[in-house]
C-alpha cells in the first residue's frame, strides 16, 4: 500500500471517529477549587468521552500539595469520588454517548405471551430471539404487549393494553357456510366482481334448488357434464370431502341436518406444472378494521398433487390424491416427496412456481394483479359482519385490546391463469416442522426448509408491523405512512397492481426487506365502490340498541324505519312488523337459532334488499340498495343537524358547526345556510350558485358535507332553480322516488325547524 492511500485510509477512519468531548468540570466545585483538580495527578480527574473508566478507588494516589488544610483536601477526594459515581450511574442507564455527544435511551423490550401459540410457537421463538425481545412461553402474572393465541380469540385473557393476533368471530365468519353467503350477497349487488369464487349451494336448505339447477341446465345443454365437490361445514384438513356428478350422489341427506356442507362447481380444467394439480396457500394479515390495512405476503406456498391429473370420471372419483392439494392428505401418500430445496418436492414456495410460469411465457404481473384483486375483494365481502363481532366484544369507547390476525388463502390457478378462491383459513398452520417416520410406526418431527422460509418471515414482519413502539420510534411507521399518504393523493393504476412481484420502490427499500406488502388502503380507490354492504353494517351496529347484542330487536328496526322516514302510504307500520317477523323467523329457523329471537345481519341484509326493491323500480339491484343507503344517511344527518341547531348537541358538535358558516355570521344569531344548501348539493349535477356573502371556505366546506342522496337545485338570490332529483333524474317538479310531489315541498319541509327570519329570507 502506498503512503497516499495510507494517508487516505486514515482520514476515512478519523471521519467515522466520533469527536471527543470537552473535559466536563464538576458543577458542584467552585472554578478555583477545578483548577486545582486538574493539575494533581495523583486527584481522580473526570475522564474525557471515549476513555475507559477506572474501576478502582477514587482516592488520590499522591498526597495533596502540603499547604493545603486537612478538611479541604477531604471535601475534595469526596467530591470527585461523588462525580465518579454518578457518571457510572449515568452511563449504565443511558448507555455510551453516541456521536455528537446525545444519550442514547435504552430501548424498552417487547413482551409476547406465546402460551396458547400451539402450533406456531417453534416459528415465533425464532422470530422473537431475531427481534430481540422478551418472550413468556408459559404465561406471565404482569401484562404483555403482544398476545399470541392459537385458535381464536377467546384462547386467554388478554389485557385492554395489549394486542391479540385473532379477531372476535373471525373464525366463525370463515367457516364454508357463512363464507359462502358473504360472498353471495356481494355477488346479488356485484356479480361481475365476484367471479372468483365458485357458484355454491347449501345443504340441506338448499338442496332441492340445487337439484332443480342442474336439472334445468343439463336440459338446456346436454353436453354439459358437471363436476360438484361436497365439502363439510366443520370440516378441515380434507376431512369428508368427495366428488359427485349428479345431486342424487349427496351421501347421507338425512344427517345434513346436523352435519351441514357446501357444494360447489369443481373446477375441472386446472393450471398443471409437471401433469400434477397444485394450489397457493397465500398470507394475508388483516391489520386493522377501521381504517382498513391489508397486508399480502409476496410469496406462499405451493401444494401437489401426488398423483398425475385426469379429469373427473367415475372411475377416478375415490383418488383423493389426485383431486385434492391438501398437505394434511397427500402428505400420507408413497409419492410425497420431502425435499430441502424450495424448487422441487410436494410442497414448494410459490416464488418458485411463478419463475416457472413466468419462463413459459405466462403474464405473472396480470396473475398477481388477479391475486391481489380477489384478496383484496373477498376481505371486504367479510368485513361488514366482523365489525358486528368487534363491537360486540369490545364496544368502543371503552378499553379493549387491538386485534390483527394473519389469514390463509388457499387459490388456485385455472387453465387461462385466472385465480379461484378455495377458501380461507382462520388459523393458517405456522408449523416449520414436519413428520418423518423413523421406523415402522415411529415419527419424529424434523425441520421443513420451506416452511421455515416462508412462515418464519411473514411473522416477524407481522410483528415488526403491530410493535407497540412503532409509532414513537422505528423508522418502519414514517415509511409506511408516507406510502400510505402518496396513495392517497395519486389515482392508482393498474400498472401498480402488477407491479407485486416487481423491484420495490425506494420508500419499500427502507422497510429492512419486509415481505408483506399492503394493498390497503394503498389501493383503496379501485374498490371503495364495493363497501356498501359495510355502510349497511354500520346503519345495522346504530340500532342495535342492547350493548353486546348481535341481533336486531323489533324495536330497533321500527326505530330504523322512523328515523329514516322509509313508511310511507305504501309501506306502513304493521306492514314493517310483518316484514319484521316473517324475516327474522325464517333466518333463525336457518341458522338453528329457533329458541332466540331478533334479527341477525343477513335478515337485516334480506330486509335492505326488499325495502330497496319496493321504494326504488328501476334495476340493478346494486343502484337501488345504494339509493335507499344514501337516503337512510342523509336522514340521519339531517337529525343530527336538527339536535345541534336546537342546542342538543355536544359542545364538540357545536364546535364543528361554527366551522361552516362565514366569518362575518359566527356572531350573533345561527347561520343555517350550510342546511339548507345540503339541499341543493350533488355529486353530478354542478355545484349551486351561493350568495355573495358566503367566502370560498364555506363553499368547499359544504361541499365536503354533501351526501349522494340529496335533491338536486340551484340557489341563487332571487330563489331556486332547476329543481329535480339525483334519484329518478326528473328534471321537473315531481319526484316518484322521494315520495313528495314536489321537491319544493322538501325544502319547505327542512326549513320548518329553521329560524323564521331565515326562512323568510331564503324562501
Amino acid at each position: 500500500m502506498n503512503q497516499a492511500a495510507a494517508v487516505g485510509g486514515s482520514e476515512a477512519e478519523a471521519e467515522l471517529q466520533p469527536e471527543p468531548e470537552p473535559e466536563p468540570l464538576l458543577s458542584s466545585a467552585p472554578p478555583a477549587v477545578a483548577k486545582e483538580e486538574q493539575k494533581w495527578p495523583g486527584s481522580a480527574s473526570v475522564p474525557a468521552s471515549g476513555a475507559k473508566e477506572k474501576t478502582t478507588s477514587t482516592v488520590p494516589l499522591l498526597p495533596p500539595p502540603p499547604g493545603l488544610p486537612l478538611a479541604a483536601r477531604r471535601a475534595l477526594a469526596s467530591l470527585s469520588e461523588e462525580a465518579s459515581k454518578l457518571r457510572r450511574s449515568r452511563r449504565s442507564e443511558e448507555g455510551k454517548p453516541g456521536r455528537h455527544g446525545r444519550q442514547k435511551k435504552t430501548k424498552r423490550v417487547v413482551t409476547v405471551d406465546t402460551s396458547k401459540a400451539k402450533t406456531s410457537s417453534e416459528a415465533l421463538k425464532i422470530c422473537i430471539q431475531q427481534l430481540k425481545w422478551k418472550e413468556f412461553p408459559t404465561g406471565r402474572r404482569h401484562l404483555c404487549d403482544i398476545y399470541w393465541h392459537g385458535s381464536s380469540f377467546h384462547d386467554g385473557e388478554v389485557s385492554s393494553s395489549g394486542q391479540v393476533n385473532k379477531y372476535p368471530g373471525m373464525t366463525e365468519l370463515v367457516r364454508k357456510i357463512n363464507f359462502s353467503r358473504a360472498v353471495r350477497t356481494m355477488q346479488e349487488l356485484f356479480p361481475e366482481e365476484y367471479k372468483f369464487y365458485p357458484r355454491s349451494w347449501i345443504l340441506p336448505e338448499e338442496y332441492q334448488t340445487f337439484a332443480d339447477q342442474v336439472r334445468v341446465s343439463k336440459e338446456n345443454d346436454s353436453s354439459w357434464k358437471p363436476t360438484f365437490i361436497v365439502k363439510p361445514d366443520g370440516g378441515s384438513q380434507g376431512d369428508g370431502i368427495y366428488l359427485i356428478k349428479d345431486s342424487n350422489d349427496v351421501r347421507m341427506l338425512a344427517n345434513l341436518h346436523s352435519k351441514p356442507a357446501v357444494v360447489q362447481e369443481y373446477i375441472s380444467k386446472p393450471l398443471l406444472i409437471d401433469k400434477l394439480k397444485f394450489d397457493i396457500r397465500l398470507y394475508v394479515l388483516l391489520k386493522s378494521l377501521d381504517p382498513l390495512e391489508i397486508y399480502i405476503a409476496k410469496d406462499g406456498l405451493s401444494r401437489f398433487c401426488t398423483e398425475p391429473y385426469q379429469e373427473p370420471n367415475s372411475k377416478n372419483f375415490h383418488r383423493v390424491f389426485m383431486h385434492l392439494t391438501n398437505y394434511s392428505l397427500n402428505v400420507h401418500s408413497g409419492n410425497f416427496i420431502h425435499s430441502d430445496s424450495v424448487n422441487t418436492g410436494s410442497k414448494r414456495t410459490f416464488s418458485s412456481i411463478v419463475t416457472k410460469l413466468s419462463m413459459r411465457g405466462y403474464d405473472v404481473k396480470k396473475m398477481w394483479s388477479d391475486i391481489i384483486t380477489l384478496v383484496i375483494r373477498a376481505i371486504i365481502a367479510l368485513v361488514p359482519e366482523l365489525k358486528i363481532y368487534h363491537q360486540t366484544y369490545i364496544p368502543p369507547g371503552k378499553p379493549g385490546p387491538t386485534c390483527f390476525q394473519i389469514l390463509g388463502f388457499d387459490i388456485l390457478l385455472m387453465k387461462n391463469m385466472k385465480p379461484v378462491l378455495l377458501e380461507v383459513n382462520a388459523n393458517p398452520s405456522m408449523r416449520i416442522e414436519h413428520e418423518q417416520e423413523i421406523s415402522p410406526g415411529l415419527f419424529e418431527y424434523v425441520a421443513s426448509p420451506v416452511d421455515e422460509e416462508i412462515k418464519v418471515a411473514i411473522i416477524r414482519d407481522t410483528l415488526c408491523l403491530v410493535d407497540p413502539a412503532l409509532k414513537k420510534n422505528n423508522r418502519h411507521q414514517s415509511c409506511l405512512t408516507d406510502v400510505a399518504a402518496d396513495s392517497d393523493k395519486e389515482k392508482t393504476t393498474e400498472a401498480e397492481l402488477h407491479d407485486m412481484n416487481g423491484t420495490p420502490s425506494s420508500k419499500e427499500q427502507n422497510l429492512s426487506s419486509l415481505c408483506l406488502k399492503q394493498v390497503f388502503p394503498k389501493y383503496s380507490r379501485q374498490f371503495s365502490y364495493l363497501l356498501i354492504v359495510d355502510r349497511i353494517a354500520l346503519l345495522f351496529i346504530r340500532f342495535l340498541g342492547i350493548k353486546g347484542s348481535m341481533k336486531l330487536g323489533p324495536t330497533g328496526f321500527r326505530t330504523f324505519i322512523r328515523t329514516c322516514k322509509l313508511s310511507n302510504s305504501n309501506l306502513s307500520m304493521a306492514s314493517v312488523d310483518i316484514l319484521y317477523i316473517d324475516i327474522a323467523r325464517r333466518w333463525n329457523v336457518i341458522r338453528g337459532d329457533r329458541g332466540e329471537s331478533g334479527m341477525c345481519f343477513q335478515a337485516f341484509m334480506e330486509a335492505i334488499f326488499h325495502l330497496a326493491q319496493r321504494r326504488y323500480k328501476t334495476p340493478p339491484l346494486r343502484e337501488q340498495v345504494e339509493a335507499l343507503v344514501n337516503f337512510c344517511d342523509y336522514q340521519l344527518e339531517v337529525q343530527e343537524d336538527k339536535h345541534i341547531l336546537y342546542g342538543r348537541g355536544t359542545t364538540d358538535q357545536r364546535l364543528s358547526l361554527t366551522m361552516y358558516q362565514p366569518e362575518g355570521s359566527r356572531s350573533g344569531a345561527t347561520n343555517h345556510m350550510h342546511l339548507l344548501n345540503r339541499m341543493s348539493m350533488s355529486n353530478r349535477l354542478p355545484a349551486s350558485s351561493l350568495p355573495a356573502s358566503a367566502d370560498q371556505q364555506l363553499v368547499n366546506s359544504m361541499s365536503s358535507r354533501v351526501t349522494d342522496c340529496s335533491p338536486a337545485a340551484s340557489f341563487s338570490p332571487n330563489g331556486w332553480d332547476n329543481l329535480g332529483c339525483r334519484f329518478c333524474r326528473n328534471a321537473n317538479q315531481s319526484c316518484s322516488v322521494i315520495g313528495l310531489s314536489d321537491v319544493r315541498s322538501q325544502r319547505l319541509k327542512l326549513t320548518q325547524i329553521l329560524r323564521p327570519s331565515v326562512t323568510s329570507y331564503f324562501m
